[in-house]
């Protein structure tokens, strides 16, 4: 049997008929940059996740970008993030010449830990950026504390996690701004780049909305150096379609995770993904902690069974990152965590006998 690490084939095939009509309106209308498909996306999006502004843009990335540049964090200031998330996290922060400033993860939930993060504040420090990692929102409630008690702003990246919540809050509605992914593999993916900010502060909207379009308001005038950032109208109609099934297909991630924590929480070798009794994760990821991650992953491969490693080197380490003087042993969680994670697949199309096959595949290698 081969089981994919996802499936776009499943996840497309019945929803092709609505996609292709969304599409012939874009044809029909010929608007392709900055069509009513946007507007109409950002108020569905809105509505669904109870925030007052959605501000659609070309990428998740785009979406850091311009949340620091509307909180006009840059030269000389600091943001304290994760070490252990994609690359685009810290990038943001530094394209803005502003310095990443790496604090250590919870070795439970791989996210953010809230009791690292005063140690790491300084006059310098303009914000904290978490990371809703896996699809498990970090402990908003701690972290927004923190950033009262300092004044510093809050930007959460929700690139992974789309609908999941803090103690029944949706998450992106903590901070001052979220920033959301429809990168083609996320729980809603566009057939392309595209991303989104949202935010309940009218001003920090439109800001976002003018930094979107080169800074520019009105035409050729600008007050700011924005991005060429636009959500592409063909994304907006594609996405607006697959919101419909958003939430239905976070239910079976859920179901899906059910199932490999029954079969899997008593196999000696891994540890099942644990969420924190307040939230409520929409599983971008089953990532499993694993004693012998690299043997295992090699195993599986055999089976045909696609797994991955995220992320396998942490940002305070990575080459590019030099100059801020981080060295292994500063971060000691994260640093261990990529060595021992392991997601393996967990997109709702899975078949029964798929995850039954995954189950035994991973029993077999552990026993042995």
């Amino acid at each position: 049997m081969k089981v994919p690490m996802l499936d776009l084939h499943a996840q497309y095939d019945p929803l092709m008929p609505q996609i292709r009509e969304a599409m012939e309106r874009v044809y029909a209308e010929h608007h392709y940059i900055m069509g009513p498909q946007v507007k109409e996306l950002e108020e569905k999006m809105a509505a669904y996740l109870g925030i007052k502004h959605a501000i659609g843009c070309a990428s998740g990335t785009d979406a850091l970008v311009l949340a620091i540049k509307a909180l006009e964090i840059g030269e000389g200031d600091e943001v304290i993030t994760t070490s252990f998330t994609f690359f685009a996290t810290a990038s943001s922060i530094w394209r803005n010449f502003a310095k990443p400033v790496f604090v250590d993860i919870d070795p439970k939930t791989f996210n953010l830990d809230p009791l690292k993060i005063e140690a790491a504040i300084t006059p310098h420090t303009k914000a904290i950026m978490p990371v809703h990692l896996f699809g498990q929102c970090a402990d908003m409630e701690a972290i927004m504390a923190i950033a009262k008690k300092h004044n510093l702003k809050v930007i959460e990246d929700n690139a992974q996690g789309i609908g999941s919540t803090w103690n029944g809050k949706m998450s992106c509605s903590f901070g001052d701004i979220g920033t959301l992914s429809f990168f083609p593999s996320k729980n809603l993916g566009a057939m392309g780049d595209a991303g989104m900010c949202l935010t309940n502060d009218d001003d920090l909207a439109a800001k976002l909305r003018q930094l979107r379009v080169h800074g520019e308001n009105p035409k050729y005038y600008h007050k700011w150096v924005g991005l060429n950032s636009r959500l592409d109208t063909m994304q907006a109609a594609i996405l607006s379609v697959k919101l419909d099934a958003l939430a239905g297909w976070s239910k079976a991630r859920r179901a899906n995770a059910e199932f490999y924590n029954s079969h899997l929480k008593d196999v000696k070798g891994i540890t099942t993904p644990f969420i924190d009794s307040k939230a409520v994760s929409i599983y971008n990821q089953y990532t499993l902690i694993c004693e012998k991650r690299d043997e295992l992953q090699a195993y599986l491969q055999s089976k045909d069974i696609a797994c991955a490693v995220y992320y396998p080197l942490p940002l305070h380490v990575q080459e590019c990152f030099s100059s801020l003087g981080y060295k292994n042993g500063d971060l000691p969680v994260a640093e261990t965590m990529a060595s021992k994670v392991l997601s393996i697949p967990i997109y709702p199309e899975l078949t029964l006998e798929q995850k039954q096959y995954i189950c035994a595949a991973i029993k077999e290698f552990c026993q042995k």
